[in-house]
Order: structure tokens, then C-alpha cells, then sequence
């Protein structure tokens, strides 16, 4: 058996910018697990998440299945990239639903993957969370969007502080990215300017630094991911 570099966890590891994760860690012989809908065939456990659960049920099954998968071994990073995004204002027929949509990929994902970490992170290790760039002013034409995504800020913040309940030395910092190159975005706006759009490696790279515990942000960091003529630059909000 290989001697693992390290340990992480992936929630949302079949997502686009999940299995670049998983893709870079694994590539640097590293243990991964995957959080999600569906298996990721690359990474080395996957725990399925079931959608028809209700919150506090879906984080007691994630749990014991992470703690079943881990089998006493401790992991040094957890990076939670789950997410969607849905639109609408106050007058869409879909408000409400969206709304509860959003809550249940951003908030839900980032409060259990909280969770995971207060019990399996080692010391010194980071929790990274997804926010975005759009939600630090209001979004009134994808409000559920924009309240679910400053509630993973405001996560952030109270995980970043004293008595969290986080292991001693975590680091906890959220991306805030405005569009990813992905497929899919790629698909559903083919004119868009995508030099302005942020490529998944530069995300997959900056967390791998940071399990390196190189280039780490100041705990509770929200940082904006701005990409501009193909460039994208790291800006602490």
C-alpha cells in the first residue's frame, strides 16, 4: 500500500469544479474522498448524498458515512464546492422554490461540511467554502442566490472565530467567484466573454497551496476571485 501524501474530502466532487479537485489532489497522491449525488469514479470513498432527506437526516447519514469511510484517520482539508445558481426577484413564480433550491446546494452542503470538520479535521487543517463575488451587495435578480451565498459568508466568519467548535490552527476561507469556465456555462452562454470567466485549475491550484499550507489567507477570509483578460487575481473582500 502507498504511503497517502495527505487526506481530503471533496463535497461536490462530481460537480465541474469538484473533480478538478479531486483530479489534483489525486494526481499528487493524495487520498480523496467525493461528497455528492453521484460516485466519482477517481476518487479513492465516496459518500452519496440523497437528495429526498431532510436536513438534519442528510447530515447524520453524511456523517456516518464519512466516519465509516475514514475508519479513525483524520483528513487535512475539506473543500466544499457544492452549489448551483437559480434566478429570479421577489415577483417570479419560482421565488420561494428557487430560494429553498439555493439553501438547500450552498448553505446545507457548507453547514455539513462545518459539521464533518468539527470531528474529522486534523489540527492546522482548512475548511474551504464556496461564496461569491455578487453576494456582498444585494442580487435582486437571483435574490435566492445571493441570500444563500452571505449566508456561507457569514458561516465563514463565525467558523473563522474563537470557540467554533473547529479544530485548534483550522483555516477557514470562502472563494467568492463570479462565473466558472465550465461545460456547462460554457453551453448555456456561448457568447459570453469568457475571458472574464475564472478557469477551474487556478481554484484547484490555490486550495492545493493552501493544503500545503502555503499562501494561506487570514482565517475567515472572503476572497474574490476576479478574472479579467484571462488573469484572475485573489482579492480579500
Amino acid at each position: 500500500m502507498a504511503v497517502e501524501a495527505g487526506r481530503v474530502f471533496v463535497y461536490g466532487g462530481k460537480g465541474a469544479l469538484g473533480s478538478a479537485c479531486v483530479s489534483l489532489f489525486k494526481s499528487n497522491k493524495w487520498w480523496v474522498g467525493s461528497i455528492d449525488m453521484k460516485s466519482n469514479e477517481e476518487a479513492d470513498g465516496n459518500v452519496i448524498v440523497k437528495s429526498d432527506q431532510s436536513w438534519t437526516e442528510q447530515q447524520e447519514d453524511i456523517l456516518a458515512q464519512v466516519t465509516k469511510i475514514l475508519n479513525g484517520n483524520k483528513v487535512d482539508g475539506i473543500i466544499c464546492v457544492a452549489g448551483g445558481w437559480a434566478g429570479g426577484n421577489a415577483a417570479n413564480k419560482d421565488f420561494t422554490k428557487n430560494s429553498d433550491l439555493m439553501w438547500k446546494q450552498s448553505v446545507w452542503s457548507s453547514v455539513i461540511a462545518a459539521s464533518i470538520a468539527s470531528q474529522h479535521l486534523k489540527e492546522g487543517g482548512f475548511l474551504s467554502l464556496t461564496g461569491a463575488k455578487a453576494a456582498l451587495e444585494g442580487t435582486p435578480g437571483m435574490i435566492g442566490y445571493g441570500m444563500a451565498k452571505a449566508a456561507v459568508h457569514q458561516l465563514t466568519k463565525s467558523l473563522a472565530a474563537e470557540e467554533s467548535g473547529l479544530p485548534s490552527g483550522s483555516l477557514v476561507a470562502s472563494i467568492l467567484p463570479v462565473t466558472l469556465d465550465t461545460p456547462m456555462n460554457r453551453k448555456w452562454m456561448p457568447k459570453a466573454d469568457t475571458s472574464t470567466w475564472t478557469p477551474l485549475e487556478f481554484i484547484s491550484n490555490l486550495i492545493w497551496k493552501w493544503a500545503q499550507k502555503e499562501e494561506r489567507p487570514a482565517n475567515g477570509s472572503l476572497l474574490q476571485l476576479v478574472t479579467k483578460d484571462n488573469k484572475t487575481e485573489v482579492i480579500p473582500a
